[in-house]
This record gives C-alpha cells, sequence and structure tokens, in this order.
C-alpha cells in the first residue's frame, strides 16, 4: 500500500469556527471564485464562464464546500459520487503555511507565533543592526509589511544599484527577504537568510524566506521558482518523521520539505510553478515504493494568485489543475490511497492579502472502503488516516476516519 497527500497551498472552503478572531468572519476561497466566474468577472485570456472542476467535483468537492458552509457554490454538487469527503477545521493558532502542513502531518501547533507589528518600520532596530553587521550589508531596503510583487516593483531598481536587500514581512509569521538573482547572487540570498533565521528565533518567528527575482527597470521584476523557505522545525514527530523511522520511501514535492525543516523529507522534487510540481508528483508516484508516502505542496494558487487577489487567476489555475487530476488517479494502484486538501486560505475576494482562516477539503480518491469524513476538527485526522493505512505507528493527534 501506498499513500499521497497533495495540498492545494490556500484552497479555502469557507470561514472556520474561530474565523471571527482572524477578521476573517464570511472569507470563503472556493466560494467566492464560484460567485465570481458565474457573475462572469472572472474570465481571463484562459478562462471564462462558471467555474468548472469536474474531477474535483466527483470527489466530492460541493459535498465538502456545504458541509463547511451549508451552501453549494455555483458549478458543484453538494453530494458525493464516487468517493468520499468533508471538510476539517484548524486547530492550531495561526494562519500560515507552516501550522497547517504541521497538523496535516499529525502535529497541531499550541503556541502563538511571533508577528512584527504593521507600523513602519516593522523590525526591531537591534534586529535590522545584526543582520547587516553579521551578514555584512550596507543595509536594507522596505522594512515593511508588503505584497512581495509591489515591493520588489517598489525598491527592485535601488536595491540592484545599493546592494541592500528588500526585508518585508507580512501578516504570517515571516521574515521575507529579496534579491536580484545576478547583482546579489543566489546563493548570497541563501546565506544571508541563514543568518536571518538564527537572528529571528528568539523572536518565535516561523519562517524565513528568500524570494529571488530576475529583471530590470525597463522590463520589469519576475520573481522565480528559485524561492527557499528557512522553516523552525516541528515541535514533535510528524507523519514523515514516523514513517521514516519506519524506513519506508518518502517523496516530498515542491516545499514540502523547507516546510519540514528537511526533516524526514526523503527525496524532494521541485517544480516552478503547479504545471512543474504536478508533473513532479507524477514522477516521484512512479518511482514510489510499496508502503510508501508522497505528500506534495502546490503553490501557485496561493502565492502567485490568492495573494495578488486575481479572481480569474486562481479560477483557471483550479481548473488547470482539476484537468491534470485523471492522469494521477488513473495511476493510482488498487491499494493506494489519495488524500487532497489545503492547509488554510487566501480568498482573493478578501481586503488586503494575507491568509484568511478558513476550514479545508479533505477528498478521498481510490477509497476501496467506507469512509466517513464529515466535519473535523483538526487537521491531524489527515495524518492518523493515511498512518493507518500505510500500517504505521499512530501519530500522538488525529482520530483516523
Amino acid at each position: 500500500m501506498r499513500a499521497l497527500i497533495l495540498v492545494m497551498d490556500s484552497v479555502g472552503i469557507g470561514a472556520a469556527p474561530d474565523a471571527a478572531r482572524y477578521g476573517d468572519e464570511g472569507a470563503d476561497t472556493i466560494g467566492h471564485i464560484a460567485e465570481a466566474c458565474l457573475a462572469g468577472v472572472a474570465d481571463n485570456a484562459s478562462r471564462k464562464g462558471p467555474l468548472r472542476v469536474p474531477n474535483l467535483d466527483a470527489l466530492g468537492l460541493g459535498e465538502a464546500c456545504h458541509l463547511a458552509t451549508g451552501r453549494t457554490p455555483a458549478g458543484l454538487e453538494a453530494r458525493t459520487r464516487s468517493s468520499q469527503s468533508g471538510c476539517a477545521s484548524e486547530i492550531s493558532k495561526g494562519k500560515d503555511t507552516p501550522s497547517g502542513h504541521w497538523e496535516i502531518a499529525g502535529v497541531p501547533v499550541p503556541f502563538e507565533w511571533g508577528y512584527f507589528p504593521k507600523s513602519v518600520p516593522c523590525f526591531p532596530d537591534d534586529l535590522v543592526q545584526r543582520l547587516c553587521a553579521e551578514a555584512a550589508l550596507p543595509g536594507i531596503l522596505g522594512n515593511c509589511h508588503a505584497s512581495g510583487t509591489q515591493i520588489i516593483a517598489q525598491f527592485g531598481e535601488c536595491h540592484m544599484r545599493s546592494g541592500e536587500p528588500i526585508c518585508y514581512t507580512s501578516a504570517d509569521s515571516v521574515f521575507q527577504i529579496a534579491a536580484h538573482e545576478a547583482t546579489f547572487g543566489l546563493e548570497h540570498l541563501y546565506d544571508v537568510c541563514l543568518t536571518a533565521r538564527r537572528l529571528v528565533d528568539p523572536l518565535n518567528i516561523g519562517r524565513v524566506i528568500a524570494r529571488p527575482f530576475v529583471g530590470g527597470a525597463g522590463t520589469g521584476f519576475r520573481r522565480t521558482g528559485h524561492r527557499r523557505d528557512f522553516s523552525v522545525p516541528p515541535p514533535e514527530r510528524t507523519l514523515l518523521d514516523i514513517a521514516e523511522s519506519e524506513h519506508r520511501d518518502i517523496v516530498t514535492i515542491g516545499k514540502i520539505d523547507d516546510i519540514f525543516a528537511h526533516r524526514g523529507t526523503g527525496r524532494n522534487m521541485r517544480g516552478d510553478g503547479n504545471e512543474a510540481l504536478f508533473d513532479a508528483t507524477l514522477e516521484g508516484l512512479d518511482g514510489l515504493a510499496e508502503g510508501g508516502l508522497l505528500f506534495a505542496n502546490f503553490v501557485d494558487f496561493d502565492t502567485t494568485y490568492g495573494h495578488r487577489r486575481d479572481v480569474a487567476g486562481y479560477a483557471a489555475a483550479l481548473e488547470a489543475f482539476d484537468a491534470r487530476l485523471p492522469q494521477l488517479i488513473d495511476r493510482l494502484r488498487s491499494d493506494d490511497l489519495l488524500i487532497i486538501t489545503a492547509d488554510h486560505g487566501c480568498d482573493p475576494t478578501w481586503a488586503g492579502t494575507d491568509h484568511t482562516r478558513e476550514q479545508v477539503p479533505v477528498l478521498v480518491a481510490n477509497a476501496k472502503r467506507s469512509y466517513h469524513i464529515g466535519r473535523r476538527t483538526g487537521f491531524a485526522d489527515i495524518a492518523a488516516t493515511v498512518a493507518r493505512h500505510l500500517e504505521l505507528p499512530a501519530p500522538l493527534h488525529g482520530i483516523s476516519f
């Protein structure tokens, strides 16, 4: 038996029970995208009309949305036809990537992350001074909450002249550093991030993120696929750790290895964008040994479309992902288990540019037994279910469905 977990990064399906605490009451990533598509305001060069995700719908996405909100998004159906589906609400604090993924892997986050204030400058003076001194930097640019694409457009040319990296944050527990691949250097950027990782540890910051970009003032700046996340390690043993201790084959796709601080992440395969990540997933599955685990993240939904509040782009990405699902499902063996889920929301119709606290879908494909998912409290039930399927020791958290 083998198992696959696919995380559609930020594909939330309605406000979580505690969404009001985060200012996200009423957020609904899938629901609002479907509404925009039906209204004809989510058309672009690659898509138009109502949202069409027939393969996700066949796995029960409409039913999962209905469980989460009591409503079925336009174009989906509130009944499961070929598999079992449900929804889950997060119990970890926050609404960021590490918390969501760690909880999916069986480790909820009981503590509060550290965050930087929305004041300008947002970083403590002593942190900036130490970073500049220890990384031999002439200074930094930005020092504020910002959208990644907007801040490199604002400061990119100045950065290339001065050699000062662009440092910024968001509502998540992150310290982000953007730098030009040619003039600053990719390895130099990674080294600066490693220094920053050490310096922000006392502040309990979840991730330091390297955001390399290319281009120039005349052509515009574009972020590349060489992003790296320097995360703190999970506080307990995850499903990945358990699988590794049992000598199982592990394949991780995309930024999964960074999210788990390269602990238990096996063979990692990267790709620049969802299409390349799907190719890597198919390749990884083809080489996955019996009893193995594949854990994939599809980042474009969040980074390219959710944070940029690009409703049409998000809808097109969902449809493109959906169109490729049969290639994956057709490769599954009779005793493989595939679970498709998400880590949080990032409603592209919502105010601001940050994640939204939402419930996530739990879609089971290739099911050969009766699952009763329903509404789950906690993402860790996914890890418990996968562990049971793979006949691994149970994680400390979660109940198998």
